[in-house]
């Protein structure tokens, strides 16, 4: 049985907030084939992590400006130049991960847990940690109240979404804002390296059980949560990292619909 302490709630609190905004984003992420975009943004999120150690600024604020900042860098260069769009996030995931490193390895005096920010750690959750959660679930909300057709468009025929009055453009970065601040806060919560895991995993697994879009995004809503739910479970009770143990459930759950006939 749980001993319900306070740290506990939070950590469920948080856990069952970034599963719920989490989802509306993975949908369109694994149905746009972005999980490279996404992996590209959690890498950057070290780079923040560096600079604010570097600059002794608040940490979240800082690792939320550098990955906003890396997110529009990413769609400005992939409308404006030649590269590919996979090149350029290959580029930019490895070169901001290694820099991100190199600065933190330049400052001895300071002493961080390297591992906290590449595996997360949803136990170190605060107050302020769910304002920012409960904040960015009203704005996807607000968002896909007003553009969830259009998104459905957009990944159909951007082309066609265009001509028929949609700002594509304007949509996409506003998608791709969003997803970069939702991962900047799950950080946090399963590290830098599982990030887009909690992203990808139970949208992908969602699409076994669905027939529509509304379906997929129900669905993906409460796979994300049960990986939440049973991943702090199998960490309390058998001593596991948390946010491996949430990836871990969320592939379990991801396995076993593989062989769901559909």
């Amino acid at each position: 049985m749980f001993e319900f302490s306070p740290f506990l709630a939070t950590a469920l609190i948080g856990g069952i907030g970034l599963a719920l905004i989490s989802a509306p984003l993975g949908v369109f992420v694994v149905w746009q084939r972005q999980s490279y975009f996404g992996a590209t943004l959690a890498h950057s999120a070290l780079l923040g992590v560096s600079l604010a150690l570097l600059m002794q600024t608040n940490l979240s604020g800082t690792i939320i400006v550098v990955s906003l900042l890396i997110a529009w860098g990413i769609f400005t260069l992939s409308h404006t130049q030649q590269l590919s769009s996979d090149t350029l996030l290959g580029i930019l995931a490895h070169s901001s991960l290694a820099l991100g490193l190199i600065l933190i390895s330049l400052q001895d005096s300071v002493q961080i847990d390297l591992m906290g920010y590449l595996f997360g750690d949803i136990l170190s959750l605060n107050q302020n940690d769910l304002i920012l959660i409960a904040v960015t679930g009203v704005l996807i909300a607000l968002f896909y109240w007003k553009h969830w057709r259009d998104m459905l468009n957009i990944t159909l025929n951007s082309e066609l979404a265009q001509v028929e009055g949609t700002e594509v453009k304007k949509v996409q970065l506003q998608f791709i804002l969003l997803l970069a601040f939702m991962i900047a806060l799950s950080m946090k919560m399963v590290g830098v390296l599982l990030v887009t895991s909690l992203l990808i995993i139970p949208a992908a697994a969602a699409r076994r059980l669905s027939h529509t879009p509304e379906q997929m995004l129900g669905w993906s809503l409460i796979l994300g949560v049960l990986s939440v739910l049973t991943g702090i479970a199998g960490s309390y009770w058998y001593d596991l990292p948390t946010g491996p143990a949430i990836v871990m459930m969320a592939t379990l759950i991801f396995g076993l619909l593989l062989f769901k006939k559909q």
